[in-house]
């Protein structure tokens, strides 16, 4: 019997590797496919008048700030940490398995509801906190962007955005990459990404994950009618897959176009290029790991009975 389950585990494993190896491979394909037509598009003399013609960068408008300010530097580290415990939770979740520890909130402070609250497992109590603290730091973001005119970086206001956003993907591509300076403005393609991020991901993955979460009102039918279970099912994985991505590619340009003076931005605000924005990056990596390693029943279990009952 001992045998057989562990012929059965070690079988169940090899499809999974051998998968996750054909993707990997045809994903490999596609990049050398990609970067292959794009270059050959540059030899193209239309393609070349074109690129000249908008060379990747639209004019940002009147009265528009320069450089990054101090408080999106520390939005930058909140962003990426809240978004690191989500993806840990959520595939947790979508893993299906039954929780280690359970949480039910307790009804006599705090918030107080007539029906009686829902058992929860422990990695949802957590999913649904940070989730929360996600979009409230966003809500700051927000409010801040439109405060300061940055919004003016991240929002289009012309329509040469849309050949100036193909021309840098044209150039990033073909891997001659366009002129970057991340302190004066953004090239096309980050800005309409950035402002997809901030604009359309973000609240669809609010949304969607409080539409499947247990705090939903389910006593809503038309509520519910609108806004199906099925569509927010549908949507909420992929919206994750989008937020993955869209952290690789970011991560992986940080590190190519200048990696000291983008660290520096991002991290100190500030035009200069040194190791210190590097040393603060690395940092932030280390309370990123730290925080995906401590979040464990165990601990979310001590945290979790604070504000109402645990047990498992």
């Amino acid at each position: 019997m001992h045998t057989t389950t562990r012929s059965d585990a070690t079988g169940s494993r090899r499809p999974r590797w051998r998968s996750v190896a054909l993707w990997s491979a045809v994903a490999l394909v596609a990049l050398v496919v990609v970067v292959l037509a794009a270059q050959w598009l540059r030899t193209l003399p239309a393609i070349d008048e074109f690129i000249g013609t908008y060379p990747g960068t639209s004019e940002l408008p009147e009265g528009a700030p320069i450089g990054i300010p101090a408080w999106l530097a520390w939005q930058h580290f909140l962003n990426a940490f809240f978004l690191v415990l989500l993806v840990k939770t959520g595939l947790v979740l979508r893993a299906k398995q039954r929780p280690k520890v359970f949480w039910r909130r307790d009804n006599t402070r705090g918030i107080r509801t007539k029906g009686a609250p829902r058992r929860i497992g422990i990695d949802l109590w957590l999913h649904l906190w940070v989730d929360a603290l996600w979009m409230l730091n966003g809500v700051v973001y927000v409010v801040l962007l439109f405060a300061t005119g940055a919004w003016m970086r991240i929002v289009p206001t012309s329509w040469d955005i849309v050949p100036n956003a193909i021309s840098a993907g044209i150039q990033y591509a073909s891997l001659d990459w366009p002129v970057h300076d991340g302190w004066a403005t953004y090239n096309g393609l980050q800005l309409l990404s950035y402002f997809a991020t901030v604009f359309i991901a973000a609240p669809l993955a609010f949304a969607t994950g409080l539409r499947l979460s247990s705090v939903w009102p389910q006593d809503a039918p038309r509520l519910n009618r609108w806004f199906p279970e099925r569509l927010a099912r549908a949507l909420h994985y992929p919206v994750m897959l989008y937020f993955l991505v869209f952290t690789a590619v970011h991560t992986v340009l940080v590190l190519t176009t200048g990696m000291l003076r983008n660290l520096d931005h991002m991290y100190l605000a500030r035009d200069t290029e040194t190791w210190l924005g590097f040393a603060v990056f690395a940092a932030s990596l280390v309370a990123m790991v730290a925080a995906w390693v401590l979040a464990r029943p165990a601990l979310l279990k001590r945290l979790a009975a604070r504000s109402g009952q645990t047990w498992g």
